[in-house]
């Protein structure tokens, strides 16, 4: 170390707290000193040492209970307890209580300051651990988004490339692959971090009302309209707005969210004014815009727009590095939330999910582990703990990717006796997103 710590000595006997503070302030410590507990408190308030040498048996608090009294105000204090010989076994408990060592009279100061110099080696290596374990978790966690993949470790350098600027973002990708998560993690990072991002959902709403919930709309625009109302635009004004599903948007929609982004101005439905907005778009979907541009269903002008930037997320089953993190990551988050002392997945699990195809990609994980730690009975999720349809499959030569998703849907379309929106959270998947490929399955629902 280049700075030896700050040290506190706490004892009655003026001898011993003076002699050793004058031997270690000679070695090259900055030393503190106090009478009693009840003096030495303020001190390590105060001056916040890292290193306490405290008698064991003093008037007033004892050694023990200085110690923890101090460790409420430093909890990485170290505490190295001074007895006799008669309190030998008060010093062990002591040391079972936290203190680092103890030391019994008579003593020499050589043997404290050969003990205090493997106490600050001790402190240097915890630190250098905490340093490390800290640049790890910096780098498997950032912003938000658990990941150490290769292709996820990319998509972070991306991020914070592009966060600083103004450009729109587009960020495509399986559903559930994390695509708010990213958005997020843009605005986090970017110079509009305290002001609001606003998120919407443009397959959550019929197209009569999507356009209205984007530009607001003035009373008596139309039936409903009883009052005015500011819509997401404005709401972001400053900020980030992020578009959720953009490939559901109509043709008219797309015309005024063409223009909202060339001229950064909107008008409400029902008014003529025209409203100057900031906004920074960023654009989600699971669709290939490409396709539709060529198919009629989305602008062209409006696709280059909004493909300024591209990010695309790997689907989970393309990125195993991340199952088990973020499956930890969930784990904790979830036995927290239900109070459950669940804290480990049995070997079968990990394999398991190592080899599961996750077509809901992290959102289907995360509702998996969920689904585990509330169903556990003992300290590890099991087997046992999983829905039995996705560990035993219906057995099927040659079954594609397709009729596996078509008969899992099905299932817990069946299981949840036709709740669209149990299904949908179950899946791990949009509510329209569901009645799409029900309807591409010619399903019916009652």
């Amino acid at each position: 170390m280049s700075k030896k710590p700050k040290i506190l000595i706490v004892d009655d006997e003026s001898i011993v707290r003076e002699s050793l503070g004058d031997w270690l302030d000679g070695a090259g410590y900055d030393v503190e000193i106090a009478e009693s507990g009840e003096e030495a408190l303020p001190i390590i308030k105060k001056k916040k040492p890292k290193i306490m040498v405290a008698d064991l048996v003093m008037p007033g608090m004892n050694g023990i209970e200085l110690m923890n009294e101090a460790k409420k105000i430093i909890p990485t204090l170290s505490t190295v307890i001074i007895t006799a010989h008669a309190t030998i076994q008060s010093a062990i408990t002591a040391i079972r209580e936290g203190a680092f060592d103890y030391i019994e009279k008579p003593f020499c100061p050589e043997k404290v300051e050969l003990l205090i110099g493997k106490l600050v080696e001790h402190q240097d290596l915890i630190e250098e651990n905490i340093k490390l374990r800290q640049k790890i978790a910096d780098r498997f966690h950032f912003e938000g988004i658990i990941a150490k993949s290769p292709k996820m470790l990319k998509i972070f350098e991306l991020i914070r490339i592009v966060a600083p600027t103004n450009a729109t973002v587009l960020i495509t990708g399986e559903t559930g692959t994390g695509k708010e998560v990213v958005a997020r993690a843009v605005h986090h990072q970017s110079k509009r971090r305290s002001k609001p991002f606003i998120a919407t959902s443009c397959a959550a709403l019929p197209e009569s009302l999507l356009e209205s919930e984007l530009f607001g709309h003035e009373k008596g625009s139309f039936t409903g309209a009883v009052e005015r109302k500011k819509g997401k635009f404005e709401a972001a004004d400053k900020g980030t707005l992020f578009l959720d599903e953009i490939g559901e948007i109509n043709a008219n929609t797309q015309v005024h969210l063409l223009r909202a982004l060339e001229e950064k101005k909107i008008t409400r439905i029902g008014s003529n004014e025209e409203i100057d907005v900031d906004v920074r778009i960023i654009i989600a979907t699971n669709k290939d815009l490409r396709s539709m541009v060529l198919e009629g269903k989305f602008r062209e002008d409006l696709y280059y727009r909004l493909k300024v930037v591209t990010i695309n997320l790997p689907a989970l089953k393309d990125r195993k590095e991340d199952i088990l993190p973020l499956a930890e990551h969930f784990l904790k988050k979830y036995a927290e939330e239900n109070d459950k002392d669940v804290i480990n997945l049995s070997p079968e699990v990990i394999e398991f999910m190592l080899n599961y195809s996750w077509l809901g990609n992290v959102r289907e994980l995360e509702n998996m582990i969920e689904h585990g730690v509330i169903l556990s009975t003992s300290n590890a999720i099991t087997m046992a703990e999983f829905p039995q349809d996705i560990i035993h499959p219906t057995p099927t030569e040659e079954k594609t990717i397709e009729a596996v998703t078509k008969a899992h849907i099905l299932n817990v379309l069946e299981e949840t006796k036709g709740n669209i929106s149990e299904a949908a959270k179950i899946l791990g998947i949009q509510r329209m997103t569901l009645y799409n490929k029900l309807k591409k399955y010619n399903h019916t629902v009652n």
